[in-house]
């Protein structure tokens, strides 16, 4: 059985948003770079998601502002590297038929930010077929307000939802060190 690591959403965009938050980013670049190391010794795919918005014109991710790149912290190299539009990582990319074509089952995914992109990732992989196992120590998010019910939500909390609502239905919850 073949697997990819999927990296989503890990660009220099978010640093210019207006919900970036530093808690909890150190701890996820060691853990991302302990997945990378661990997926590289064994020689399995490594493919980089980039979110990429041409038609929002004051945004983060509009490549003109030269911030849809790859954090820095990320190696250089990637086996395959698509650009997305969409929340998920399938819809606009072409990723299902290139992986299907390199005979990977399982996706691993990680990135930024866990209850969006990496999380419908998730559902619409395991829709499609794949093995899915998530990697939550390996995603960030951010803490959040609900403007409907005033409620603050802290990005453990979040993370923790996520868990509840992929395990089991959509995906494998695993930690980075389970590679």
């Amino acid at each position: 059985m073949t697997k990819a690591l999927i990296i989503i959403d890990t660009q220099d965009s978010f640093f210019e948003t207006d919900y970036w938050q530093e808690s909890g980013f150190e701890t996820f670049k060691s853990n991302l770079l302990s997945l990378i190391d661990s997926f590289k010794a064994r020689n399995q795919p490594i493919v980089k998601i980039l979110h990429s918005r041409e038609d929002a014109n004051n945004s983060p991710f509009n490549p003109k502002t030269g911030l849809v790149k790859p954090m820095a912290f990320l190696p250089q190299e990637f086996t395959k590297i698509f650009y997305k539009s969409v929340h998920n990582a399938f819809t606009d990319t072409g990723l299902a038929t290139w992986l299907n074509r390199n005979g990977i089952e399982t996706v691993v995914i990680t990135g930024i930010r866990t209850e969006q992109c990496c999380e419908t990732t998730a559902r619409i992989a395991f829709d499609l077929g794949f093995k899915v196992e998530f990697v939550t120590d390996a995603t960030l998010t951010f803490d959040m307000h609900c403007p409907v019910t005033n409620t603050h939500y802290l990005a453990k909390d979040i993370q923790a939802r996520t868990n509840l609502v992929l395990a089991k239905r959509f995906a494998s919850i695993h930690a980075h060190s389970d590679y």
